[in-house]
């Protein structure tokens, strides 16, 4: 799975719990996004979160 290039947040892992308390393997995975990015003046593709996207750490090409 793609991790942020910036947070480097990346998929959770835990258990669904049932109204039973029956549990199961479940995935939550990250909204991370291909974007076209600036780095050192230099456009470049990166996987990059929608949190880091929203907060500016990223400056778009």
């Amino acid at each position: 799975m793609a991790k942020c290039a910036v947070c480097e947040k990346g998929v959770h892992y835990g258990n669904n719990v049932s109204h039973s308390h029956r549990r199961s393997n479940h995935i939550w995975k990250s909204n991370i996004k291909r974007v076209n990015c600036k780095v050192d003046g230099v456009t470049k593709k990166l996987y990059v979160c929608t949190s880091c996207l929203r907060s500016g750490k990223v400056e778009r090409a």
